[in-house]
């Protein structure tokens, strides 16, 4: 799995009801109408600033908070390829995971907002182009490549009747 596009950068501790605020997850299922309202308590331009394949590039303890799926469905509707955090809250991480949304554990300290990135989830790489930087990326495990290639938990649990570690 490789991706390519540009950082959009924020701090840490950013909670799920910054991700997705509660005065929206409450009111609809759409995930597409939720995605147009992702980070904007943080940033109210983000959805029309973010180009398909972008990145959320954040420090520690991304998605704390709630345990709902909403946070991940919604940024992966916002044509956000992954987010790239230095550690994610637990339940986050799994929810990302489990829906599709790749999440990546590395230094963000040399991705500033803008930054051109190239991500190789394979080969646990991330090439930021605007610095001609490799930065290495905690691996993950190739039943998780395999759970996200396939689209989320759900559909690789209905393509395999199951967990398929081979």
């Amino acid at each position: 799995m490789k991706f390519q596009g540009k950082s959009h950068k924020f701090d840490n501790d950013v909670n799920t009801d910054y991700i997705i605020s509660g005065k929206y997850k409450f009111k609809t299922l759409d995930m597409n109408e939720l995605a147009k309202h992702v980070m904007e308590d943080l940033d109210p331009d983000f959805y029309s600033k973010v180009t398909p394949g972008d990145f959320i590039v954040a420090g520690s303890n991304f998605g704390c908070g709630s345990s709902r799926e909403q946070a991940p469905l919604a940024i992966k509707h916002a044509n956000i390829s992954a987010v790239l955090a230095k550690s994610f809250a637990r339940i986050f991480y799994r929810n990302a995971i489990n829906t599709g949304l790749p999440v990546l554990e590395c230094d963000t300290d040399l991705i500033d907002p803008g930054d051109l990135l190239d991500v190789d989830l394979t080969n646990g790489v991330i090439i930021n182009r605007t610095k001609d930087l490799k930065i290495s990326v905690k691996p993950l495990p190739q039943v998780m490549i395999k759970i996200l290639n396939d689209g989320g938990l759900a559909p690789h649990f209905r393509k395999y009747g199951g967990f398929n570690f081979g």
